[in-house]
């Protein structure tokens, strides 16, 4: 497998310009003569098919729900980042740029991640002249809030909902082209391959969720935009049906896959509370910006009425622990740190797994309807949750797996191993190293997909025939028709005993525990052991109810677990492989005083994983990282 990053020439801030400059375009009136497919219509989906459209290219853009508006975009909550530096904090391109490879803890590739600053600072434009309505000061200026990670106030952000009015932005720019008749909008479809010819992506292979059809279409160029891996751990912040079979589809095919052992665990959220649930609530790390983090000091108090608890027997322990940053500590550390006091035996409520996320001191300061402004829909769903009233008490809080960072292998251009297919968002791995700062997320989505993909997708489609275009009932079409089919009628002829859902939550209770928040090699090399034959058992007595040519969804999530099946298993191989803790990724023989513990002289590389056949070990590659503008360093945020 050859990895080129195809990293432009020149300083880091002149990369991108310099590429712009050197990419290959497309003539205005050729661009309708090239047709594109796009699949995921979230927020870097849903902007490149907008943006692609607009531009003139015919795009058809593929989704699983029954409409973009409800991609899994529209549960983030927020903010977005960008560098324009409004508060006049001391913020810049360049310090966003600088947080986020520190942030990421020196795992990610410069020049994608000062890309992203500079584009950064578009992103916000783009969003309000599309009616995006952002909180704004007195004045009438946009607002700004700290997340983690950052000494300056860079998130702007709409209540607790940024991610959803940013996709409804999007989705008025879908309308926009759909409407033109230049954006082609197929919902309720899900991808089940990529078609190569000639190693060239071609086209997809797609079954209808609503009737079962099983359909081919071909294209000049194939954008995934997919989303992430998060619910191979079964009880994760995503969506129910968030998966990672493009992905993985995509993967069998020749397409990379990098750091898939990257999975971020997102410290605040709502405590599991029993085992009926099928996900687990996010509550924002905005949250952070006013709400302190807190465990009893005594073993003894985790009982009481946290009323009934004296400031002097509370331990603030993010703010004792990491002065500099307190409670807007990044994601990985704070994760770690409560899990740390939970395992001390000082965790609060049911099965002393929680820590308190308190807003008493804030109401006191800013009065309960200042909070209220900012953090509203967020208290409500809470109190919706569990009952409880963050006004009057505090929130309980713990970690639960959220985003993931792995994902598919792609070059600057953001195009994967195989030529011609293409990966955004936080389906490829690109911009955030081991961990994700906060509200870095809708910031890479709208950046690949309205300021990135056009140039480079353009740069592509310069080099290819637009006459090109493979007919659908080519070898390699038909081909793929006839596995896809197969492997469909290999799920329903097994005819077992055992849910679906059954087998997927012993996959997420070994996941969680043995390749969770805290790995070893001794839990790893478990892992890989009961992976294997639990996937064997879920081939030899799963069942699947219904037919395949209807509407199916027992069939749509046997069909995506077994594909979690295969990434469990790579993601558990990389992290035994990584001999080092890194962000998300902690290894706990490697660790200093608690804290993560890289090791840069083995391991500053991208693990790049190579299918290798059914059946057998998956090849590694990895990309050399280089340092040359932020210094490789222990990162520190006490």
């Amino acid at each position: 497998m050859k990895l080129d990053a195809r990293t432009p020439s020149g300083p880091i801030e002149q990369k991108w310009s310099n590429a712009k400059f050197d990419y290959k375009l497309v003539n205005p009136a050729n661009k309708r003569k090239y047709k594109v497919i796009v699949v995921g219509s979230g927020l870097a989906g849903g902007a490149a098919a907008a943006t692609l459209a607009e531009l003139g290219y015919d795009v058809a853009c593929f989704c699983f729900q029954d409409s973009p508006r409800r991609a899994h975009s529209i549960a983030a909550q927020g903010g977005i980042n960008a560098a324009k530096n409004y508060q006049n904090d001391g913020d810049s391109v360049y310090r966003l740029f600088y947080d986020t490879v520190k942030g990421g803890d020196f795992r990610a590739r410069e020049a994608n991640v000062h890309r992203l600053a500079e584009v950064s600072v578009d992103i916000i434009d783009q969003c309000a002249a599309m009616g995006v309505p952002f909180a704004r000061e007195y004045g009438g200026t946009l607002a700004n809030r700290s997340f983690g990670g950052a000494q300056v106030s860079r998130t702007f952000y709409a209540r607790g909902q940024t991610g959803q009015q940013l996709l409804l932005g999007v989705y008025s720019a879908m309308s926009r082209q759909i409407g033109a008749g230049k954006l082609t909008m197929v919902s309720r479809t899900e991808l089940l391959d990529i078609v190569v010819e000639n190693g060239r992506a071609v086209g997809i292979v797609v079954r209808d969720l609503v009737t079962g059809a099983i359909s081919a279409h071909a294209a000049h160029a194939v954008i995934l935009a997919t989303g992430g891996y998060g619910n191979a751990y079964f009880l994760s912040t995503n969506a129910k049906g968030s998966n990672v079979t493009a992905s993985l589809r995509a993967w069998r095919k020749g397409a990379g896959f990098a750091n898939p052992c990257y999975t971020q665990i997102h410290p605040t959220c709502i405590p599991v509370s029993g085992d009926y649930q099928s996900k687990l609530t996010l509550m924002s790390e905005s949250l952070r910006n006013d709400g302190r983090v807190w465990v009893p000091k005594k073993k003894e108090d985790i009982a009481k009425h946290p009323d009934q608890i004296a400031d002097e027997d509370r331990d603030y322990y993010l703010e004792r622990k990491y002065p500099s940053f307190g409670n807007l500590s990044p994601r990985d550390i704070a994760s770690r740190a409560a899990k740390e006091q939970c395992d001390d035996g000082r965790g609060v409520g049911p099965g002393g797994r929680g820590v308190y996320l308190d807003f008493r001191d804030a109401i006191k300061r800013d009065g309960e309807n200042k909070i209220r402004e900012k953090y509203g829909n967020l208290f409500e769903m809470y109190e919706r949750i569990t009952g409880e009233n963050p006004y009057r008490v505090p929130m309980r809080i713990y970690p639960a797996v959220h985003y993931t960072m792995g994902g598919l292998w792609v070059d600057y251009h953001l195009q994967t191993t195989i030529p011609g297919l293409f990966c955004l968002g936080e389906a490829n791995f690109s911009d955030h190293g081991a961990n994700r700062l906060g509200a870095s997320a809708l910031m890479q989505g709208l950046a690949d997909g309205y300021f990135i993909i056009s140039y480079t997708l353009g740069n592509y489609l310069a080099g290819v025939n637009a006459k090109d275009l493979t007919s659908t009932s080519s070898a390699a079409f038909t081909d793929s028709l006839t596995e896809v089919k197969a492997r469909l009628d290999k799920l329903m002829n097994v005819r077992g005993k055992r849910s679906v859902d059954s087998f997927h939550k012993e996959l997420g209770h070994i996941m969680w525990e043995d390749v969770g928040m805290a790995r070893s090699k001794e839990s790893l090399t478990r892992a890989l052991t009961r992976i294997p034959e639990l996937r064997d058992q879920f081939w030899k007595d799963v069942t699947v109810l219904g037919e395949r040519d209807s509407f199916n969804q027992s069939l749509e999530k046997a069909g995506r677990l077994a594909d979690f099946f295969d990434l469990a298993e790579m993601l558990a191989r990389d992290a035994l492989v990584r001999e080092e803790s890194c962000g998300g990724h902690f290894r706990v023989e490697h660790q200093v005083e608690g804290e993560a513990k890289r090791d840069d002289e083995n391991f500053c590389h991208a693990a790049v994983w190579e299918y290798t056949g059914a059946g057998n070990e998956p090849a590694r590659h990895v990309e050399p990282l280089t340092f040359e503008n932020v210094k490789l360093a222990t990162r520190s945020y006490k």
